[in-house]
């Protein structure tokens, strides 16, 4: 892949940058699938009040684009991978927190759900033993496709100087020091920014497979 401007081999820090990406693809996916989970179960389980707050919560960080608010939070903290990581949670739980209220809302009314709570079940073991069960397939998929997001969100931080800092290598990081060579020396982008756009594509289309693996109904018609 060649060297950098100051000779520092440029493959190794693909490489390197790399495990920067996937982990805080691995965290902010991990974090903000549980946070959504237990609120989004909670919300669509009991609805009333405890749902009017929880999707009034949503609703307005919803209102605000998600990367505009990232970059709010990471400018008022400072430029670190930590608040990147927090950043990117702050704003990621809200589609999993979305995505599982409706998945319970249609399965607390199914009948091993209702033979449960007739047999004097306790809330805590409904939901659980029977009814978050039946969300992961769904959760999945928003992960899986998540990874790509936060990935292609922390680059995009990088890119700004707002995540890791240097010289810790990130793919981010390498395409803004690439930005003013790229008649002289155009490998210090493109290496970079392959790197992110097949990983994020990779995990789109991994997506994409476990959606139609999981809800084959989903893809008819395509």
């Amino acid at each position: 892949f060649g060297l950098d401007e100051l000779g520092r081999d440029i493959l190794a820090r693909v490489l390197s940058g790399a495990r920067i990406s996937l982990l805080v693809g691995v965290i902010v996916v991990s974090v903000s699938a549980v946070i959504g989970i237990c609120l989004g179960s909670i919300a669509g389980y009991f609805g009333g009040v405890v749902d009017e707050l929880i999707s009034r919560l949503i609703d307005i960080l919803l209102a605000f684009p998600g990367l505009l608010l990232a970059i709010a939070m990471v400018a008022v903290l400072g430029p670190s991978l930590t608040n990147v990581v927090s950043a990117l949670t702050l704003i990621g739980w809200v589609g999993y927190a979305r995505l599982v209220r409706s998945q319970v809302l249609r399965a607390r009314e199914l009948d091993f759900v209702l033979a449960a709570r007739a047999l004097g079940a306790t809330t805590p073991r409904i939901l659980l033993r029977h009814v978050i069960p039946t969300t992961l397939p769904a959760v999945t998929v928003q992960a899986t496709l998540g990874m790509g997001a936060a990935i292609l969100s922390e680059a995009a931080l990088s890119f700004l100087g707002l995540g890791v800092q240097p010289p810790t290598p990130s793919w981010g990081t390498m395409l803004n020091g690439g930005r003013g060579h790229l008649l002289d020396a155009p490998h210090l982008t493109i290496f970079p920014g392959v790197a992110i756009a097949l990983l994020v594509l990779g995990f789109n289309f991994l997506g994409d497979g476990l959606r139609a693996s999981l809800d084959p109904g989903a893809t008819e018609g395509r």
